[in-house]
């Protein structure tokens, strides 16, 4: 048995397998279902590094690891999996933060406290999340897609905070929406395609970028698939939900559902709308650009009028993934790439800051930046520092993984794909730029009023517990490599470049 045949569909459905273990564990066996949540989810890792090891870095334009066998004859579909430059980043992402989300859970499981259930819905949510970053059939695709739909909405409505029913309905019934529109798309794809091996209409992704379809066809079919993908970054004006999940999230989920569900979005432009339909991305790239940049000064503002630490890191997000919708919008080789880096900055950098988050309300049962008080430095020195550095990373500091993606997206913006407005994408440049200021301001705002001054009266004789070693196993990881990327970025771009660049080169880009 080849490991190159078989990688792919061990990445994907080790987890899955695992989850069916733990369900067959009698609830009490809390330590056996945590080992197996372990076992199962390192076993998905160790896969993902002979992937790393074993990719064709010279040839990172291509699909590699390619799977693509007959799986519903009557309609088409296959069971068509492979991975390039642009899905492999995404997948190592997906495969490590699944996996320190596991062991963060050795420590801190969220009421009620059911080991069971809980690590069997995360090893479901990682089969969902890989699958779709190396699915190749839109079938495939959408099914892992869903897939990730039912275990976040029991993590969040069953383990989250005071709102979380609210939160878990909204946030299903949202995507969900979205989904509805992508599939009809699809659809409309298959129905207007032929595979010309067969002469049969087909859900082949890679069949789908070598055909042409009529311009007003392709403007149709980008406004629903546009809207499934959107909803699920989220872009403005199409986030309300996000905020809402986030905040009663319980912290592995929120772990999670920043750091890779969020890129399933980005992740589905890059590979299936702007290659399967390229007119009709040229169409619109400039709203999508306009729509990105308010993204970006609207999370902003809106973080600096938080008083909740996840309510502040989840807008965060909504300004940070407006950053890699320019780099998507402009079009170009730089701006692709800066959106692929920074999709993987932000998922470790904000996985990293709900992580934090996480443990701080572990320690003061609050999340309300005025209940902490300041004085957390001094009280938790490890933490607090943890918190500092992550925040800093996150508002963009120089040498650090937050840095490059805004950096590339802006100056992108700077220079768009032949075709594209430069005055438009100029200004946007500047309102980003913009962004990036009100990003410090409200991440220096919230360490001056969590971290510093003195230990607020009420916590003074509180016995809080720094961070413990099982917190270290899982952050350190993530730790190391915002630094790593942020001094050599090239470990990501030099993944992405070629396959990006023979993306852009049908716009000229």
């Amino acid at each position: 048995m080849r490991f190159d045949d078989w990688a792919l569909s061990l990445a994907v459905f080790l987890p899955a397998a695992g989850a069916l273990a733990i369900l067959l564990v009698p609830k009490k066996r809390e330590q056996t279902a945590k080992a197996l949540a372990l076992l199962f989810s390192g076993l998905a890792a160790v896969v993902g590094v002979g992937i790393l090891l074993r990719f064709d870095y010279q040839a990172s334009q291509t699909l590699q690891f390619a799977v693509d066998n007959r799986w519903i004859t009557t309609i088409g579909a296959r069971y068509h999996l492979g991975v390039d430059g642009i899905g492999l980043p995404l997948l190592a992402l997906s495969l490590l933060m699944s996996f320190l989300s596991v062991v963060y859970s050795m420590r801190i499981l969220p009421e009620p406290r059911n080991a069971k259930a809980f690590l069997a819905l995360v090893l479901l949510l990682e089969t969902g999340m890989n699958g779709t970053f190396v699915a190749l059939d839109l079938i495939l695709f959408f099914i892992f897609w869903e897939l990730v739909l039912v275990p976040m909405y029991f993590i969040i409505g069953v383990w989250g905070g005071p709102r979380r029913e609210y939160a878990a309905i909204k946030f299903f019934l949202y995507t969900l929406f979205g989904s509805v529109f992508m599939l009809l798309g699809f659809l409309a794809l298959y129905f207007k395609s032929i595979d010309p091996a067969t002469g049969a209409h087909t859900f082949d992704i890679v069949t789908l970028t070598h055909q042409s379809f009529a311009p007003g066809f392709e403007k149709l079919v980008f406004l629903g698939i546009f809207l499934g993908f959107a909803i699920k970054v989220p872009m403005f004006p199409f986030h309300t939900w996000l905020p809402d999940a986030h905040t009663e999230a319980p912290t592995v989920g929120s772990v999670l559902l920043a750091a890779v569900l969020l890129k399933m979005g980005t992740y589905g432009f890059v590979r299936i709308a702007l290659p399967v339909l390229p007119q009709a991305a040229r169409s619109y790239a400039p709203a999508i650009a306009v729509l990105a940049t308010i993204a970006i000064v609207y999370g902003a503002l809106n973080c600096l009028a938080q008083k909740d630490m996840k309510r502040l890191i989840a807008f965060s997000s909504v300004g940070h993934m407006g950053f890699v919708m320019l780099g998507i919008a402009t079009l170009t080789t730089i701006g692709i790439n800066a959106a692929i880096f920074g999709m993987v900055a932000h998922g470790l950098i904000t996985g990293m800051l709900f992580f934090t988050a996480g443990s701080i309300h572990d320690r003061y049962h609050t999340r309300l930046i005025e209940d902490i008080g300041g004085g957390m430095l001094a009280k938790l020195p490890h933490l607090g520092g943890t918190l500092t550095f992550v925040a800093i990373a996150s508002l963009g500091l120089p040498g650090l993984a937050g840095f490059w993606g805004e950096l590339y997206a802006l100056l992108a913006a700077y220079r768009p794909a032949p075709g594209l407005s430069l005055p438009l994408y100029r200004t946007l440049m500047v309102f980003g730029a913009i962004g990036t200021v009100l990003t410090a301001g409200y991440f220096l705002w919230m360490l001056q009023r969590v971290n510093l001054g003195k230990i607020p009266e009420r916590w003074r004789a509180s016995k809080f517990e720094d961070v413990t070693a099982v917190e270290w196993a899982a952050w350190a990881p993530v730790l190391v490599l915002i630094v790593a990327l942020g001094v050599w970025p090239a470990a990501v771009l030099g993944i992405t470049n070629d396959a990006v660049a023979a993306l852009a080169r049908v716009f000229g880009g």
